[in-house]
């Protein structure tokens, strides 16, 4: 469930596991911080790895096109440099 807050945040509910609540609330005290804000560093953490993530899987597609594209000028070409040369006699 979602509601907006006057500062422009959005509060959620969610639910953890006793385990994990236990954990979080370890983790956020050994740090100093509030939980709320624990847990909204983690999730910006992780949101970045996933666009860190997905960028790096663009940039290799398109490393990779650009690859068999350079591969097929190459070839086009292939014969070219011979063209130009002077004719050696036998």
């Amino acid at each position: 469930m979602l509601s907006t807050t006057l500062r422009g945040k959005v509060r959620i509910n969610i639910q953890l596991s006793a385990e994990i609540k236990d954990k979080l609330f370890e983790a956020s005290s050994r740090q100093g911080k509030k939980v709320s804000a624990f847990i909204r560093e983690s999730i910006e953490e992780k949101l970045i790895r996933i666009e860190m993530q997905v960028f790096e899987e663009q940039m290799k597609a398109a490393y990779q096109d650009l690859a068999e594209e350079n591969l097929h000028i190459c070839e086009d070409f292939k014969f070219s440099d011979a063209e130009n040369l002077p004719e050696v006699a036998p």
